[in-house]
């Protein structure tokens, strides 16, 4: 149902736990209402996922990624992506986590596909943990 002021009513079932925390979370962030919440996370959700297909448009953001030193050459591998990605990367910070635990932040800007490509290239690796991409469009 649409209202005069161009909004959708519409109606979700969840869990009674999942409410419950949802509520703790939106109230704790000083949210007015339940529903001004649900439409910021829609928002986010949307926004997360939607850059990937849209294959040639330009964004700017960084990759996280998250690997273990406990495979023979990884950092070299990790590396040699990198320089294959140059024109993609602006800079990259590599963060010692543990003796054998490095996050890597990697800075890019172009095209949405390059860089999936490089993320893709990047999780392919024995040893890289986790990969999380995250952009906005300039």
């Amino acid at each position: 149902m649409q209202d005069k002021i161009g909004v959708v009513r519409f109606s979700v079932s969840l869990p009674p736990s999942v409410v419950e925390e949802f509520d703790g979370v939106w109230r704790s962030m000083g949210y007015e209402s339940r529903s001004k919440a649900v439409h910021d996370a829609i928002r986010a959700f949307v926004s997360e996922f939607k850059w990937t297909a849209a294959e040639t448009e330009h964004v700017a953001g960084a990759i996280l990624v998250l690997y273990y030193l406990d495979k023979p050459d990884l950092l070299e591998k990790v590396m040699s992506v990198q320089h294959k990605f140059r024109d993609i990367i602006s800079s990259t910070t590599h963060i010692h986590l543990e003796e054998d635990k490095c996050l890597e932040i990697i800075a890019v800007n172009g095209k949405v596909g390059e860089i999936k490509r490089l993320a893709e290239e990047l999780m392919s690796k024995k040893g890289v943990k986790q990969v999380k991409v995250a952009v906005v469009a300039p």
